[in-house]
């Protein structure tokens, strides 16, 4: 699809729906991942059951996340149904009301009177909801909910993003695993702070800092939780 914008300008609203489920998606899939896995090897686990936990954490956490945010999105998707709905009824009923409504947003944005009438009369007679849509309450084709696409980003990159930490795992000796898990899963959040900040628009400083942060604030809190449990029991 051709671009709106000019050759000169590069915008990223239009990756709003789908960036933001992917990146969460993905973000959740290392961070719960790799936690799960490093506080049952603190626990003192063999590797087949870490292994047996980090798998079924990839599992259960794709499917939770692709439910969440299906049924999240779709309650998004049911609301701005409504509104339209509402504003169809408004349109038939009282369509010079909604006219004048119309015309006194373009005035507030600072169009003149008599074009804000003009402007609105022109958009009314082309596509009276869609203006509405759009001017009233703020609804685009850009923002609109789309519940399939996000739960499956949601769950493609929630598994995706735990196959790294799970893959460590797989590859390194029981001694060694915590250290390793830790250090590909650090570096995994880094890429894919770097990653979203760039397909943002957004500096990718303060998104690296923020992700490996977090990450590591996890690793550490599950890790000592196994360890101390898996002395107790």
């Amino acid at each position: 699809m051709a671009s709106h914008y000019p050759a000169h300008e590069t915008h990223f609203v239009h990756r709003i729906g789908w960036l933001r489920a992917a990146v969460l998606g993905a973000n959740d899939g290392i961070v719960s991942t790799a936690s799960l896995v490093i506080g049952v090897a603190a626990a003192s686990a063999a590797s087949g059951d870490v292994l047996l936990a980090g798998t079924a954490g990839l599992v259960a956490g794709a499917m939770s996340m692709a439910a969440g945010e299906f049924v999240s999105v779709s309650s998004q998707a049911d609301s701005e149904r409504a509104d339209l709905e509402t504003e169809k009824a408004a349109l038939e009923k009282y369509p010079e009301e909604e006219l004048r409504e119309l015309a006194q947003i373009y005035e507030e944005r600072g169009v003149e009177a008599a074009l804000a009438l003009q402007v609105a009369e022109q958009l009314t007679a082309k596509d009276a909801i869609g203006a509405h849509a759009r001017d009233e309450l703020g609804l685009s084709e850009i923002a609109t909910a789309r519940p399939v696409q996000a739960a499956l980003a949601s769950a493609a990159s929630f598994a995706a993003g735990a196959a790294l930490p799970l893959a460590a795992a797989a590859m390194t000796p029981i001694e060694t695993l915590m250290p390793v898990v830790a250090a590909v899963s650090l570096a995994s959040l880094g890429l894919l702070g770097a990653m979203s900040a760039k397909a943002g628009g957004a500096g990718k400083t303060r998104a690296v800092i923020r992700v490996i942060f977090w990450g590591a604030a996890a690793m550490l809190v599950t890790g000592a939780i196994g360890s101390i449990l898996g002395t107790v029991l």
